[in-house]
């Protein structure tokens, strides 16, 4: 291929953030072609189903090129300057998963981590950088700095590429890779799809759970009012007093706390199934001299999830003995509502694309959990019921304008918001004694005494976070060989997040009968009147805090044809970012807080890869560059948090700086047939101040630290190949016109701390600076799988829609949080992912003129359990475990 061609074909490419790429999409079942060299046999659409859309992919960055033809390259991992993984339309739709973070599971590399973390090479969630359509988003998640990736559904997302090797057009923190998710194009042809689905687990499904009830509106993720701060403490928090300064009427706001609406637990002797909708439409029409088109979508699921895990705890360095032991069930409802609405407006060469996007993600929470604690013979009963709402609201407007034939500029600007509620989280604990010498020995009472013989809490969080993003760039055809492309962009971040926790008091004449009442009788109006009992508030210090960072860029970047063969792309980035986290002064008293961070920090980050396609199939890449990677607002906040998910609390540490990573790899590529391809690769990461986690104390808090040093190295391995079939069986069979899908990728990562004996580091509020006293040299960094395997073997008919895949995962041991580092230190918790197996199957059919699509799933069916433990010797603390089950869904699709 000429490199002229090759050249306007990268100009012709979007060179902003969030410019579409336009290329050809995989049909849902194309056939194979042969190829030569470069030259690649376009496969004709299926007689009964048409083929896609082209899929709509924001590819960032100048020179970023597409193999150019006669017919474009559809292959984006081949084509593009970086190392880059794209799951289109059909891979998404192949692994059957109902959201993205489920399909991103099965990209070389990557893991998801709780509830839609998705984790690159091991790193932690702070080195992924999560955009929609090229555009930055904020988090609804207090601990979190990027979105979990679960609540978006996969029905929304068009593609997902996935860029390992920095590329200076992206933001600077970019630590293990980018995820840059793009939404749904606007249609060439009209379209309307109605789909519904049903599923159920072998451990929720028609057995026992529980639940609370709230709201009549809970069951679409909306509370009704209900869940509303009462007057008697909106008045309070408006007040500017504290509760400790003794002019609060504390009576009057506990009496209106707890009620039969939030307080009582119910059983659910049979779990109800899960169930989902979604519908999407889409039309285009002329208008003036262009085209405008429309996208419109909606869904909505309501799931059901029932746990029971155990829970225990122990301070000792053999864990030998237990501190705590619990057994907990627990049922989460989740609800998700979302919506898309598309605008995009082509004429001649130019385009303007306006996307907005609403998720609400609500889970519904109740819990019972029996103990002990230390070995004793007391029984601890705890009640927990909680909301949580989070919810997003994003908006883009992108334009791409041809100026002249060598020059063109790209334009995006962006809001979103990201908010999550927990209004009203209760939690309540009751004591049995079991003591012969107890009139009350034999029955569970809460006297209401901060532990002592029960106890109960409420808590209101919210949190708010707005997030303005622009950009510019424009890219020039200097010579036909090569194209040079000058940047801006600006991001301003902005939250606000509060945690007001209360704790019911009763005097200590309080009488064991009246303890013995559910928790809405017992703290009915009249009990809290008649007893006066009080408030306090756990923490005066910090309840709220304020949080921004502002970020300006500049970067430049070339993109050069050196040969025939060999291939440039490299660039320098400035970044000069302000990040400060302080505390808001919610009482007319300010305190004496310090726990208040101002980062001012400018970076150089260079970047550069160079590729030599040695032989038309074949090629290298070798890639360097330097990112950053900044604290999260969460981790800078010196305030106390609990993570419902992994039932661990946390504290921030405001001391926190930026780590820098310094990034190597040589990756080698071949593309023996379209859509086929293997690839290795080797990687190497030297991060100097990596954040991370490690217990603060007795009562098993977590916090953050710098540690002075880590590394991080490994290795990739991937491969895709199809075999046709239509030599086994004979015309009319079941094998006849398909062909095996083999799909497989390993990595291999290997992470370590440097800790020295004379290292130091800081953290809010201790007196010790000894970083040996927070890591211990040779610790896997947090998170880090050593194995990560994803394999893929189905059938597929090239005439029509007929697929069925098995989905085979594997990730080894990973460090979730650190031990107690005492003398000597504890075994850190480790959690042990296992090997997971899946089984998807879609089937098209045609009805009365229709498209119709059936799919069914088969999720986790060797029963694979969540283990998080502590080990030493043939001691074992389980810190979370439970049974998972096995899930079964079939859904439907119909489109018109």
């Amino acid at each position: 291929m000429s490199t002229p061609l090759r050249l306007a074909g990268a100009l012709l490419l979007t060179s902003a953030l969030v410019a579409p790429m336009h290329a050809v999409a995989q049909v849902e079942n194309p056939t194979p072609a042969p190829t030569t060299g470069d030259q690649v046999a376009e496969p004709a659409p299926a007689p009964e189903q048409p083929a896609e859309e082209p899929v709509e992919i924001s590819v960032p960055g100048a020179g970023n090129e597409i193999v150019v033809t006669g017919a474009r390259d559809r292959n984006i991992s081949k084509s593009s300057d970086q190392v880059v993984s794209v799951l289109g339309t059909a891979e998404i739709a192949r692994t059957g998963e109902g959201n993205i973070a489920g399909a991103l599971a099965r990209v070389t590399g990557l893991s998801v981590v709780g509830s839609g973390l998705v984790y690159v090479r091991g790193l932690g969630d702070r080195y992924s950088l999560a955009l929609l359509n090229g555009s930055p988003l904020p988090s609804p998640e207090p601990l979190r700095r990027v979105v979990p990736l679960d609540i978006f559904p996969s029905g929304v997302i068009a593609s997902s590429l996935v860029q390992k090797s920095y590329s200076v057009n992206y933001p600077g923190e970019f630590g293990g890779g980018v995820i840059n998710l793009t939404t749904k194009a606007v249609p060439k042809d009209p379209f309307l799809t109605f789909g519904i689905g049903v599923s159920g687990d072998t451990e929720t499904t028609g057995h026992l759970g529980y639940t609370y009830y709230g709201s009549k509106s809970d069951n679409f993720g909306f509370d009704n009012g209900q869940r509303d701060i009462p007057p008697a403490l909106a008045a309070f928090l408006s007040s500017g007093e504290r509760i400790s300064s003794g002019n609060v009427d504390t009576q009057a706001i506990a009496g209106q706390l707890v009620n039969s609406r939030n307080g009582v637990v119910q059983r659910w002797k049979h779990m109800p199934p899960n169930f989902s909708a979604n519908l999407s439409g889409g039309k285009s029409f002329p208008l003036g001299d262009g085209e405008l088109g429309v996208i419109a979508a909606a869904g909505y699921s309501n799931r059901y999830t029932t746990r029971q895990p155990r829970q225990q705890s122990s301070l000792s360095a053999d864990l030998s003995t237990l501190e705590s032991d619990f057994l907990q069930l627990n049922t989460d409802q989740r609800i998700v509502v979302n919506a898309l609405l598309g605008l995009g407006y082509e004429f001649g060469p130019n385009k303007v694309r306006w996307t907005n996007l609403y998720v609400r993600d609500t889970i519904k929470q109740a819990r019972l959990s029996l103990g002990n604690r230390q070995g004793t013979g007391v029984d601890f009963l705890q009640q927990k019921t909680a909301w949580y709402e989070r919810q997003l609201i994003d908006t883009q407007l992108v334009g791409e304008f041809t100026l002249t034939d060598v020059l063109k500029a790209d334009v995006r600007g962006g809001y979103a918001n990201s908010q999550r509620e927990a209004p009203g989280e209760l939690a309540f604990e009751y004591v049995r004694t079991n003591s012969a010498s107890d009139p009350f020995g034999a029955y569970f009472i809460n006297r209401l005494n901060n532990g002592n013989r029960g106890d109960g809490q409420i808590t209101y969080s919210d949190l708010n976070e707005d997030l303005f993003s622009a950009g510019v760039d424009l890219t020039y055809l200097v010579t036909p060989s090569i194209s040079a492309t000058l940047g801006g962009a600006w991001s301003d971040t902005h939250r606000t997040s509060s945690r007001r926790d209360f704790q019911f008091q009763a005097p200590s004449s309080f009488p064991s009968g009246v303890a013995l009442f559910r928790p809405d009788l017992l703290l009915a109006p009249g009990i809290v009147n008649f007893f006066k009992i009080s408030l306090i508030e756990t923490d005066e210090g910090n309840p709220a805090f304020d949080a921004r960072l502002r970020n300006y860029a500049g970067y430049g970047k070339v993109n050069a044809q050196i040969t025939d063969e060999l291939s440039i792309d490299a660039g320098v980035r400035f970044e000069k970012a302000t990040q400060k986290v302080s505390p808001i002064q919610v009482f007319s008293t300010p305190g004496a807080s310090t726990a208040s961070t101002d980062l001012r920090r400018d970076y150089w980050l260079p970047a550069a890869t160079l590729t030599w396609q040695f032989r038309p199939d074949m090629q290298v890449r070798l890639s360097g560059s330097k990112t950053i990677a900044r604290p999260q607002f969460r981790e800078l906040i010196n305030q106390p948090y609990y993570d419902p998910d992994s039932n661990r609390p946390y504290r921030g540490n405001p001391l926190l700086v930026d780590s820098q990573l310094y990034n190597a790899e040589a990756r080698y590529e071949w593309y023996f047939a379209p859509e086929q391809r293997l690839s290795l690769s080797g990687f190497y990461k030297r991060i100097d101040k990596p954040i991370e986690a490690f217990l603060a104390g007795g009562d098993l808090v977590t916090s953050f630290a710098n540690a002075p040093e880590a590394t991080l190295y490994g290795a990739e391995f991937e491969a895709q190949k199809y075999v046709n079939l239509d030599g086994i069986g004979g015309e009319g069979s079941f094998l006849a016109n398909r062909r095996l899908v083999l799909i497989a990728n390993y990595t291999f990562t290997k992470s370590k701390l440097k800790v020295s004996p004379t290292d130091t580091t800081t953290v809010f509020g201790a007196a010790s600076t000894i970083a040996s006293d927070y890591f211990r040299d040779g610790s896997p960094m947090t998170g880090q799988s050593d194995h990560i395997v994803n394999f893929q073997l189905g059938l597929e008919n090239r005439d029509r829609l007929s697929q069925q895949t098995i989905l085979v995962s594997y990730a080894s041991d990973r460090v979730v949080s650190r031990g107690l580092n005492g003398s000597p230190p504890q075994p850190d918790v480790i959690e042990r992912p296992g090997l997971r197996i899946d089984l998807v199957a879609r089937e098209g059919f045609d009805l009365f003129g229709k498209e119709l699509e059936i799919k069914a799933e088969a999720r986790n069916i060797t029963g694979r359990k969540h283990e998080e433990f502590q080990q030493s010797g043939t001691n074992r603390v389980d810190i979370n475990t439970y049974d998972v089950g096995t899930t079964f869904a079939l859904s439907g699709s119909v489109k018109f």
